[in-house]
Formats: C-alpha cells, structure tokens, sequence
C-alpha cells in the first residue's frame, strides 16, 4: 500500500508500507522528483543487466530524505513551513517514508532501527536544520 500525506495540494511525504507488493520495477515517485524512491520485486533467476550512472551536475533546491524502519514502531509528525501540525502517521516494521517536503518529527514508540538515506554532502545541523518551536 502506497500513502501519500498532503496538505492543500503539496505533497509533504510518501509512505511506502511493508505490505504494498508489485512484479519488476516499481516507482512511487514522479520522474522529476529530486529523489527517486522504487521498488524492485524479481522471482529467482532474472539478470539485471550490469550499468554504471552517468556523472551529472544536479542542482538541489529541496532536500528530502528516506527513512526505512528495519524494526520497531515509529510516529511520524508532519507541520506546514510555518510550523503548524498537520499530521502524523505510524511506520512499523518493514515500512518507508520519503520526507518531501515541510517539516517533520518523531517519536519512538518502541525500541527502533531506521535506516536514513538523504542527499549530500552534509555540513552539520547548523547548515542543514531549522528547529520548529512546536
């Protein structure tokens, strides 16, 4: 299952949930997306044929991140630009988000593994976050 969290037509995030099943290759982001998120399902045998990308200047202009929850239970809270609440979902074991865009944070429900995946290079909290008083 595929979860898509917005608020007055902006897209703040993607749930990808443990359950969601497909055949081949499978992206629930658009292509212009500043990152792709995806999922390969292939049965016993198939070859992906071996490739190399090719070096491209990019320029970011929206940072977003991946987080992918190995165990544990996790709240998700998401806020407009200006801080506001405007939602929360649960991410349990197995699940992915790919945080798009306002702001977010979490609470650790249970004992918790996330793996993150974000665009670099990183230069340190001061360069990279703005904290919400919330």
């Amino acid at each position: 299952m595929i979860e898509k969290v917005e608020l007055q037509g902006k897209e703040f995030a993607i749930v990808l949930r443990n359950e969601f099943d497909t055949d081949g290759v499978h992206f629930v982001t658009e292509p212009n997306s500043p990152l792709q998120l995806g999922v390969h399902k292939h049965k016993q045998g198939v070859t992906l044929k071996p490739h190399i990308h090719i070096n491209v200047v990019k320029t970011i202009e929206n940072v977003q991140e991946v987080l992918h929850v190995e165990y544990g239970k996790v709240e998700v809270d998401f806020y407009s630009d200006d801080g506001a609440h405007i939602g929360s979902t649960t991410l349990r074991m197995g699940d992915t988000i790919l945080l798009m865009s306002g702001g977010h944070g979490f609470r650790m429900l249970e004992d918790s593994k996330i793996v993150e995946i974000k665009q670099g290079p990183y230069s340190g909290v001061a360069d990279d976050k703005k904290f919400l008083d919330t």
